[in-house]
């Protein structure tokens, strides 16, 4: 702990402790979803030991061909599970968020496309060496002469490249589209394998009751997808009947976008949630895009708060009054629901003030329990400035603007002046929205302020 951290945490007021809630927090939540992925993993583990006899060790080559077996069964189920992660499953959502699905997701698929690849090359070495063979003529031979093995090939070559494009460092030189629409391409991917694990795998060719239990995962994932994916947004669409009302300017390439509809309350959305946004224009109607509530639903009308970022929201402006809308969703566990203490410290840069500035509105609390942080680089940038000052004044709420280039005001997201603006910070929920950068300052500062990570709920927008 260095000197500057020691003397700020003496000045830590007594933390007070968290209110009683008979709900899981953030922690629990995941640990419990974790869990039941974890045990899923136990149960293949025993699939592939089921089968283990005297002789599978015996020799270099089948110690390698044993392992090639368990890192292909492990990772086709945790692939399939990554496709779960993010089939937009609307309770899976509310118990941990899908911005938290979605880093499960990309972690997900790093491992189990390493998992993939290693089963590839365990398989085909082990095959090799006991058939006395080199690598090359033995990779020629299982993929052009065993059964389904060259669909397979081809899928594993789709999910490497899938792997490849989302590498963080080429993703942020890709549009969202784009990146979106490779990805449609594990469907494939999984489709092009699925024959060959049947025809080759001795733990599904032997075994009915495994061959039942995978074509169930299968089966159960693609009807989730269906149902979340295809079914909800369309009823939903037909239901509602949303439609562009009229669009706003709010800063400079920001806009806000109010749409109306029929028994919006029906769609069940809170205060910090997002959709995914399809407007049916010409252009446009093919490609949809996360954005974030930024007032709190009243009636039939919403409002989402778009920043010109790329291609689709450089469109938003444009938008015609009566545009038909489809809305997917509302996704998302940065709610209310997360607040487990009476105090709640916010603190919103960029973009990311849309979805606090919703909470800002419509938390229950006033005075000093509800203080608000807003971080921006110039007032030019500042969103909504005359709606937080009233929504303040109406609550009897802070709010605190923080203006200036972080070359002018290193020191605004420091724990020493986080401190000075909250000095009983250790007792507030503090709920967290912006660019990478800023949270990452934040995050530094309530670890040197000692504030239990419990206490912090980040939007992260990964999707």
């Amino acid at each position: 702990m260095t000197a500057t951290s020691r003397a700020v945490s003496r000045r830590i007021p007594a933390f007070y402790g968290p209110t009683t809630s008979a709900k899981l927090d953030q922690p629990s939540r995941e640990g419990l979803v974790a869990a039941v992925i974890a045990m899923g993993a136990l149960l293949v583990t025993w699939m592939w030991w089921a089968d283990l006899t005297s002789t599978s060790f015996r020799t270099t080559g089948d110690t390698l061909t044993e392992i090639g077996r368990y890192t292909g069964l492990l990772g086709t189920y945790l692939i399939v599970i990554g496709v779960a992660l993010m089939g937009r499953v609307a309770w899976l959502d509310r118990l941990i968020g899908m911005d938290r699905l979605a880093i499960w997701h990309r972690r997900n698929g790093e491992f189990s496309i390493g998992l993939l690849v290693a089963h590839a090359v365990f398989t085909i070495w082990g095959y090799g060496l006991t058939a006395r063979t080199n690598l090359l003529h033995e990779t020629k031979s299982v993929v052009f002469t065993y059964t389904d093995m060259l669909s397979a090939t081809v899928g594993l070559g789709i999910m490497v490249v899938i792997g490849v494009i989302s590498v963080r460092i080429i993703r942020r030189r890709i549009s969202y589209q784009a990146w979106y629409f490779v990805h449609l391409y594990t469907y494939v991917a999984l489709a092009l394998s699925f024959a060959h694990q049947f025809a080759t795998g001795i733990d599904f060719a032997k075994h009915p009751v495994n061959r039942a239990a995978w074509i169930v995962l299968y089966a159960g994932v693609g009807a989730l997808l269906l149902g979340y994916r295809v079914g909800k947004p369309l009823r939903d669409g037909w239901r509602h009947q949303l439609r562009v009302s009229r669009v706003a300017q709010e800063a400079p390439d920001v806009v806000s976008v109010y749409l109306r509809g029929n028994d919006l309350e029906k769609l069940h959305a809170e205060p910090g949630q997002f959709f995914l946004w399809r407007f049916l224009t010409r252009d446009g109607w093919w490609q949809a895009h996360p954005y974030s509530l930024s007032s709190a639903p009243k009636g039939n009308f919403l409002r989402v708060t778009v920043k010109s970022l790329g291609d689709h929201s450089r469109d938003i402006p444009s938008l015609r009054q009566g545009t038909r809308v489809l809305a997917e969703g509302p996704y998302g566990a940065f709610t209310a629901n997360r607040r487990r203490l009476k105090k709640v410290l916010m603190i919103g840069g960029g973009v990311g003030i849309t979805p606090l500035r919703a909470l800002f509105e419509s938390l229950p609390g006033k005075g000093r329990d509800i203080t608000l942080l807003y971080r921006a680089s110039s007032e030019n940038e500042v969103m909504f400035r005359d709606e937080l000052d009233q929504i303040a004044r109406s609550r009897k709420s802070r709010v605190v603007y923080l203006i200036g280039s972080r070359r002018q005001h290193p020191e605004y997201l420091t724990a020493d002046h986080l401190l000075w603006l909250v000095p009983d910070i250790r007792t507030h929920d503090i709920f967290l929205c912006g660019p990478p950068a800023m949270l990452h300052a934040v995050h530094d500062a309530l670890d040197a302020l000692h504030v239990p990570r419990r206490q912090r709920h980040t939007e992260h927008f990964e999707l």
